[in-house]
């Protein structure tokens, strides 16, 4: 486990912040969870809190503001030493995310940072 609290982890730019508070004006309180990828580019899937299962190998990375970041187990570990950073580019989000069909969709950028002994 990181010793980096969860809330350094995971980061949002003001146009992610913007697009997450229409999504839930539009659905009510969401959560993003990060699984594949392991570079940046790779999108989060947003989902309706209420409809995703939030497994035993998944990791809190932290909240944009109340809404919580996942990301699984062995991802995590592939990206323990980065903080995310979910920013918003045009396209169309993954086909289960909240942000489909918005013309916009959240993408994860990743700064690598260097652990402190």
């Amino acid at each position: 486990m990181s010793s980096h609290p969860p809330h350094d982890k995971v980061s949002a730019t003001p146009d992610a912040v913007a697009l997450l508070d229409d999504i839930i004006a539009d659905h009510g309180p969401v959560l993003f969870h990060q699984s594949g990828g392991c570079c940046d580019g790779s999108s989060p899937m947003c989902y309706p809190r209420s409809d995703f299962i939030v497994g035993d190998n998944d990791v809190l990375l932290g909240t944009i503001g109340d809404t919580p970041v996942y990301i699984g187990a062995a991802q995590f570990e592939v990206w323990k030493h980065t903080d995310l950073v979910i920013d918003v580019v045009p396209g169309r989000g993954g086909m289960f995310s909240l942000d489909n069909g918005r013309e916009k969709r959240f993408l994860t950028r990743s700064t690598v940072c260097i652990p402190t002994v």
